[in-house]
This record gives structure tokens, C-alpha cells and sequence, in this order.
């Protein structure tokens, strides 16, 4: 069976997760990650991606990043991987896939859950049990959202400059939500919609995804659909 297009349009936040292959390892020593993120960097600029928060997993990578051409984020993660996996051989002498063949993603809807993305990329290390707070892992955008450290590969995304007026404002209001727990339901459906490949937001910004890319965007019902149903999508078909 064919796989499914990625759900892809400029301007609007991804994210996006890349695995080791069958989970293995992928960061091995500090300069590794380093090395990743210097890789990042230099291609997010290349390809048009102002990537807003990461984290790097030791076998596995959170982005969310908003492209500025259909197929910007796609050549970002392709030649990143190929960057990356050379270094890996090379420096380790290593042999075999390091990486899934495809990284997993999801659309963002910009007003409901761009910010709870941002939060959960960047307490991925809390919720792996790693660190009891997202400022005790090193390798995580916190440190420059939450913590005011200078990063130059991050670009605020508009709704995390609406926080406050000043950079001390913005950085108070982004870390108070960090003192709790996330919503496990919010939880679950960014993780849903990232590893199915479908838009993670509200039902009319499902629909208004689904008729500029003209497919289906989120998980469909179980069972065979109606026959009202079936009619009343050749209609809207027809109707496109």
C-alpha cells in the first residue's frame, strides 16, 4: 500500500518527531549533539525553517518549525539525516540505518496548540523521567524560551511573542505553565496526530486544511461510512 503525502503548507507550524531506527540511539557524546544542532542551524536557514522549540532525545528528536515553501521542511529533515548519519560513521565507525526512513509530523493549528507544542517538545525529558524540570536537560530550546539564553537558531513564533510585551514579560508567562502537569487529553492528541500524519487543532481547522489540500487531514471512523456519506462527499468533491 502506498504511503500518504505529508500534510504540508508554508506558513503554518509543524511538528515533527525523528526517531532512531527501531529506537536505537542516536546521540552518543556531547559533541553529538552539538553537531546536530550546528547541522540544524545551517539548513534551517538554507531551506526556509524558523524553527521555534527542539529537543534531541538520546534516540530520538523533537522540531516545531514553520516553513516557508511546501517542501522546506521535507529537504530540511532529508539532507539533516544524511548530515547527521555521515558524522555518525565516520566518527564511530558505525554501519546500518541510525534513522526511521520517515520522520513523523503533524500540522499546527497556530491559536489553540502552538504553545502547547512548545511545551511539549520541551518537557519530553520530564515526561521520559529524565529530569524532574525541562532547565535540568541541557539539550532542549527551554533554555532560551524559558531561560533568556541566547540561541540563534530560534525564532520566536508570533503566538510566544504575544505572551508579553517585553522579553522578561514573555519569558515570566511562558514558564508559569511549566509548574504543572500537562493535560494528558492534550497530551494524547499531539501525539496522535504527529504519529498518524494528520493537522492537530480544532474541527473547522480541520476542515479548512482539508479543502486547500483537498484529502483527508484527520483519523477517520472505524467502520464503512454511510451511504449519505458517501454521497455527500462526491458532492463536495464535485463541488471543489
Amino acid at each position: 500500500m502506498p504511503r500518504c503525502a505529508r500534510l504540508s503548507l508554508p506558513g503554518i507550524p509543524w511538528h515533527i518527531i525523528q526517531r532512531g531506527n527501531n529506537r536505537a540511539v542516536c546521540f552518543y557524546a556531547e559533541e553529538d549533539y552539538r553537531q546536530y544542532l550546528d547541522e540544524l542551524a545551517e539548513l534551517s536557514t538554507r531551506f526556509g525553517c524558523a524553527v521555534h522549540a527542539y529537543a534531541l532525545m538520546t534516540n530520538h528528536v523533537h522540531l516545531l518549525l514553520t516553513a516557508a515553501k511546501p517542501d522546506s521542511a521535507r529537504l530540511l529533515m532529508k539532507h539533516l539525516g544524511q548530515r547527521y548519519v555521515q558524522y555518525v560513521k565516520r566518527g564511530y565507525r558505525r554501519s546500518g540505518t541510525l534513522r526511521e526512513g520517515r520522520f513523523r509530523s503533524c500540522l499546527t493549528q497556530t491559536e489553540h496548540y502552538v504553545l502547547a507544542c512548545y511545551r511539549y517538545i520541551e518537557r519530553n525529558p520530564v515526561l521520559a523521567g529524565m529530569v524532574k524540570h525541562p532547565r535540568d536537560y541541557r539539550w532542549t530550546s527551554y533554555h532560551a524560551n524559558g531561560g533568556g539564553r541566547r540561541d540563534g537558531l530560534i525564532t520566536p513564533h508570533d503566538q510566544y511573542l504575544r505572551l508579553g510585551r517585553g522579553e522578561d514579560a514573555r519569558r515570566q508567562a511562558y514558564r508559569a505553565p511549566f509548574k504543572a502537569h500537562m493535560d494528558e487529553e492534550t497530551v494524547d492528541r499531539i501525539r496522535a496526530a504527529t504519529n498518524g500524519n494528520y493537522v492537530l487543532g480544532g474541527s473547522r481547522f480541520e476542515a479548512e486544511i482539508a479543502t486547500t489540500l483537498k484529502r483527508r487531514v484527520a483519523r477517520g471512523k472505524a467502520g464503512r461510512p454511510s451511504k449519505a456519506g458517501v454521497e455527500l462527499g462526491q458532492l463536495r468533491l464535485m463541488d471543489g
